[in-house]
Parts: C-alpha cells; sequence; structure tokens
C-alpha cells in the first residue's frame, strides 16, 4: 500500500508536466520557418488553394485557437496527419518508435557495463592504470560529436576492415524481416525462431550501438567513480577495513550505497538519448523516430515533430517515475 501511495504522489503532477511540454513545443514548432500549404501544394499552387488549404488545416486561426485545436485532437487520439507520408502521425510513431527504442536500450547496456565497471575500478584502485585510463576515457567521451566518432567507426569498420554491413538501416536487404510484434528486430526475430535476421539486426546495431553507448558511458562512468570515491572513504566503509572485511565485499556494500547516484545519471540519460539519437540514426540510416522528426523539421511538417516530442515525453516521464519506484525500494525512507 505504501509503494502506491508513493506512486499516486508521482503520477498528480504527470498531466501538467505533459501539457507543458506541449505547449512550449507548439510554440516552438510554430516558430519554424516555412508554411505547410504552400510546401505540401508546391510552388505552382494557386494563391486561392493555398488559402483553402490554409482553412482546412485551421493555419488561418490564431495561435492559441491553433492550439486549442490540436489538444482537442490530442484528446481523442489524434496526432495530426503527416503530409510527407499522408499517413496518421500515430500509426508512424508506432511504428517507428521501438526502432529507436531499441537502439538506444542496447545503446544504455553498453555504456552502463563500461561505465559502472571503470567507475568501480578506477574508485578502488585511484593510483593504478585503470584510473588513469578512465579519466582520458571521460574526458575524450565527453568531447567527441557522436556523428562523427559514427562516420569514424563506419570509415574503420564497413570501409577499411569490411566486418560491418553497410550503414543502410536495420537489417540487410536480401533478409525478410521478421513479422512484427515488439518492433524491435532482434526480439521479434528471436520470438520468430529466425536466426538470420537476429544476427542481421545484431550486425547492424553494432556500430550505431557502439557509437551511443561508448560517448555516453563517459557520464556514468565519472558519477560512479566520484560516488565510489565518496563512499570507500565513508565511516562505514573504514570501520569494515577495520573489522578485516574483504575488500571485495566492502566494494559491493559501498556500491550499494551509491546505486540512487547512479540511477539517477543513467535515467537522465536514457531520456536524453531518444533525443540524442537523432544525428546517430541519419548516419546510419535507422528509420527511427528521430529521423522522421528531423524530416518534419525540414519540411515544416509540423504534426510529425510534435508526435515525437510527446512520445519522447511520455517515455521520459515513465522511466522517471520507474526511477522514483527504484529509489522507494533502495530506501523505503524516501517516502515520508
Amino acid at each position: 500500500m505504501r509503494i502506491l501511495a508513493y506512486l499516486g504522489k508521482r503520477l498528480v503532477f504527470v498531466i501538467p508536466q505533459l501539457l507543458g511540454i506541449v505547449l512550449v513545443s507548439f510554440l516552438l514548432v510554430k516558430s519554424i520557418p516555412g508554411d505547410p500549404a504552400v510546401l505540401m501544394l508546391g510552388p505552382t499552387a494557386t494563391p486561392s488553394a493555398i488559402a483553402a488549404l490554409r482553412q482546412q488545416l485551421g493555419l488561418d486561426q490564431p495561435l492559441y485557437m491553433q492550439f486549442l485545436i490540436y489538444i482537442r485532437n490530442l484528446l481523442h487520439g489524434d496526432l495530426g496527419t503527416s503530409w510527407q507520408t499522408t499517413r496518421p502521425v500515430l500509426e508512424d510513431l508506432l511504428q517507428r518508435f521501438p526502432a529507436t527504442l531499441e537502439l538506444v536500450t542496447f545503446s544504455l547496456l553498453l555504456a552502463i557495463i563500461v561505465g559502472v565497471t571503470l567507475g568501480v575500478y578506477a574508485a578502488r584502485k585511484p593510483n593504478g592504470w585503470v584510473a588513469r585510463v578512465s579519466d582520458l576515457y571521460g574526458l575524450s567521451a565527453g568531447a567527441l560529436p557522436d556523428f562523427w566518432f559514427a562516420l569514424v567507426l563506419i570509415f574503420i569498420f564497413y570501409t577499411v576492415l569490411g566486418w560491418a554491413p553497410a550503414p543502410l538501416g536495420r537489417i540487410d536487404m536480401i533478409v525478410i524481416p521478421p513479422v512484427p510484434v515488439t518492433g524491435a528486430l532482434t526480439i521479434d526475430a528471436l520470438l520468430a525462431g529466425d536466426l538470420e535476421a537476429f544476427w542481421s539486426a545484431c550486425a547492424h546495431l553494432a556500430l550505431p550501438v557502439l557509437t551511443l553507448g561508448l560517448l555516453n558511458a563517459g557520464p556514468i562512468l565519472k558519477m560512479t567513480q566520484a560516488t565510489m570515491d565518496k563512499m570507500l572513504e565513508s565511516d562505514f566503509s573504514r570501520y569494515e577495513v577495520l573489522c578485516g572485511v574483504p575488500q571485495n565485499l566492502v566494494v559491493r556494500h559501498a556500491l550499494r550505497n551509491a546505486l540512487p547516484s547512479i540511477v539517477t545519471i543513467i535515467s537522465v540519460l536514457y531520456g536524453f538519448l531518444i533525443g540524442g539519437a537523432v544525428l546517430v540514426e541519419i548516419v546510419f540510416s535507422w528509420g527511427g523516430a528521430g529521423q522522421y522528426a528531423v524530416q518534419g523539421v525540414l519540411n515544416s511538417d509540423i504534426y510529425p515533430v510534435l508526435g515525437f516530442v510527446l512520445f519522447s515525453a511520455i517515455f521520459s516521464l515513465i522511466v522517471y517515475i520507474m526511477v522514483d519506484l527504484i529509489y522507494f525500494l533502495l530506501d523505503p525512507r524516501i517516502s515520508n
């Protein structure tokens, strides 16, 4: 019951947060130069045709009325229609968002493995070579642009070595994709028992996951190292050492107490990666929701952009609620 009450307190703030996100994103998207009606009809369209389409789309209404119309449509499950794909935005995002989610999830898992492992070892032996390598790696990871690093990996592993497949989509063109169930090709291929499609999907995931995972391991590494340093210097760790507790057990207890800070940076990165993966998706022609939103910005197709922001916001809020629950499980005192 306590956990349900704690969850209820957090859910109260979800609707106002979503409304604020939608309002800000709507105003920002509306400031993008370009008239959607002109782009949809082309340069040879007559002024009367443009005016009629603007009226049909509600673009002749004041800005606040356009926002109220959009909110009304949202409440009915209508995210608008993309004039590029001529399909409802909701259908496009439901098809594309799992691709982005698959990419960022595997990338975050790699970042956690690399960042937490190096951070713990660097804190355990602050004067060792692992600590020096971790310091250099942490600085380098934060300074490299993800699209540049992606191009370097493509040049090395595809162009020079020929180990990676062509950076064109999520699966080889000669391989038949599995029947969509979750939208993640790796999972769908396993569910279908199609190992050929599974290994092809894994091969296409390798370079984009390396790009995002290795670059975003830096913040996790620095947070883990800093928090572990503090915990290993704390009184309870010193007392365990004086009592003859094995070092591995001391480190394990320190890591247990450092988890809230590590979980925080991981949750922030998870939400950030949804939008941060946009350039990587473009480089690898990933076909995810981020690439879909960028095409909407370039073509003044506002509904895909707003839909992507809304999906990302809902996903991020779900992640933060899950993190709150993890905090509660780690330390029930925070509910008081």
